[in-house]
């Protein structure tokens, strides 16, 4: 690395505390009020801790970093490092990617805060291929470019357990959550770009994954330039239930054969607004960090 590069990131990627230390990327903890009280994920606040709290009906609030705990991280950073790489959250989903943006202008051009709209185990594969680039020698600029131009090479489908959830945000209807109940509906909402948007319904759970693995199949073939290991990052995400998603890679891997895939929890940012038990496949197209 010509220049001192850090990737740092938010909690919304799924990347641990821990995890990130073996990666060798910053990891900025999500803040969360629950009951009027503040926590940060995986700080002061356990997956399991959570779920806990979210399924005993706390009111449960997504809040964007302080700009003090952002700009107090980066003052830390720069001074072992030239610049920063900063990957927040998708700006279709959440306030923190303009208000680092801001944030960024008082740091001389050293911070490069990257507006590619992803989420979720996209987002991690937006660090990890950030990290690539610039050990390939990249500028934070240049790196910055790269993933904005390649935001859209990525994809997920998610699959709710309950409508409960969505309802309580207000993000549908009580009358459509209640219809779906009725029927039992596990909608499958789609991720393209800053949209968290309906994609199908399905009346069963095999049916819902069915209706997921042919989309990812469809993206992979006829956006992403062919459903081959070599050409994708093919991931598994979920919230609470572990045992479930397990499973599904396994189904996934008999659809796609010699595919190494990586199986996360969803970010509780996303879980708060979808509950537990929901289930999401997502893809990437791979880089070529060969760009000089």
């Amino acid at each position: 690395m010509d220049k001192k590069i850090a990737v740092v990131t938010d909690s919304n990627s799924g990347i641990t505390q821990e995890e990130a230390k073996q990666l060798g990327i910053r990891v900025l903890p999500m803040p969360f009020m629950i009951n009027e009280e503040t926590f940060f994920e995986d700080i002061t606040l356990t997956q399991e801790e959570f779920y806990e709290k979210l399924e005993s009906g706390a009111g449960v609030v997504t809040s964007q970093p302080s700009p003090e705990a952002v700009m107090g991280l980066w003052e830390e950073i720069l001074r072992e490092y030239e610049e920063i790489v900063y990957i927040p959250m998708s700006s279709g989903l959440s306030g923190s990617c303009q208000s680092a943006m801001m944030l960024s202008e008082d740091f001389d051009g050293k911070v490069h805060v990257v507006n590619n709209q992803r989420i979720s185990v996209t987002q991690r594969q937006s660090a990890l291929d950030a990290l690539a680039l610039a050990k390939e020698g990249m500028g934070g600029e240049e790196i910055k470019d790269f993933l904005e131009k390649d935001k859209f090479n990525s994809s997920i489908y998610i699959m709710l357990n309950t409508l409960y959830y969505l309802k309580k945000g207000g993000r549908i209807t009580p009358a459509a959550a209640a219809i779906g109940t009725i029927l039992k509906l596990k909608p499958v909402l789609q991720i393209q770009g800053e949209r968290l948007d309906a994609f199908a319904k399905a009346r069963t759970v095999n049916q819902g994954k069915s209706i997921m693995i042919n989309a990812i199949r469809n993206d992979m073939e006829n956006r992403f330039g062919g459903a081959s290991p070599d050409n994708i990052w093919l991931q598994v995400a979920y919230t609470k239930d572990r045992e479930t998603a397990l499973q599904f890679k396994e189904e996934l891997l008999a659809e796609f054969p010699g595919f190494e895939i990586v199986v996360n929890p969803l970010s509780l940012s996303v879980a708060c607004h979808i509950g537990p038990g929901s289930l999401a496949v997502a893809c990437c197209k791979k880089i070529n960090t060969q760009f000089r």
